[in-house]
């Protein structure tokens, strides 16, 4: 899977904050690159490039997945901005994640992969399954698993946990409760600019 395996806070320099991929913050000001430092206004379709590529590298997907949740967000009644960043919000890597159970969106996936989260009490080892109000997420019950979550959950990558998720740190187990709101997406941008970058697709 061609997944980013670049340096991340060169991203985050260039996109802004992405709380998924990395906790890690910059201390230089300028962007990336020797080009960094130019205040050149950008055109109408670097905006909408940019704010592509911030959900992009956040929830860690391909180009391809990306355009896939867009044509299915565009099939479902509603705002299609609102309706794909609710797809990307219930993907199980970054449920793992708002739960407070990885400190960030590619360790989620790693946990998954590995086989330490179970869906119901079945194990899921695919970090895009679609997690949906009623799921139970809990940790596979070996030592290795309980140790690796007790200690990711003593330092949380988010200080809040969404309103339409709860955590029993004491069971290590997470109930989804509903759809995630508007509100309560961590990551600041524009979902209209992304329907729009791939409305000429």
């Amino acid at each position: 899977m061609s997944r980013y395996r670049g340096p991340r806070l060169r991203l985050c320099r260039r996109l802004g904050e992405l709380p998924g991929l990395s906790r890690k913050t910059s201390k230089k000001q300028a962007g990336p690159g020797e080009h960094g430092n130019k205040n050149t206004k950008p055109s109408e379709y670097a905006v909408r490039l940019e704010e592509k590529q911030k959900l992009r590298f956040n929830y860690g997907i391909t180009e391809k997945q990306l355009l896939k949740y867009v044509r299915t967000a565009k099939k479902v009644p509603g705002s299609t901005g609102y309706i794909l960043l609710q797809m990307l919000e219930m993907r199980l890597d970054n449920t793992v994640f708002r739960l407070g159970i990885a400190p960030t969106i590619p360790a989620a996936r790693q946990l998954i992969n590995h086989g330490h989260i179970l869906v119901n009490g079945t194990r899921v080892s695919i970090a895009s399954y679609q997690c949906k109000p009623g799921d139970t997420i809990t940790i596979k019950q070996q030592q290795a698993s309980v140790n690796l979550v007790e200690k990711y959950l003593m330092f949380p990558g988010l200080a809040n946990i969404p309103s339409h998720l709860e955590l029993d740190t004491k069971n290590l187990s997470g109930k989804v409760n509903g759809v995630v709101e508007r509100e309560w997406v961590a990551l600041q941008l524009n979902e209209l600019l992304i329907v729009e970058y791939y409305s000429r697709k």
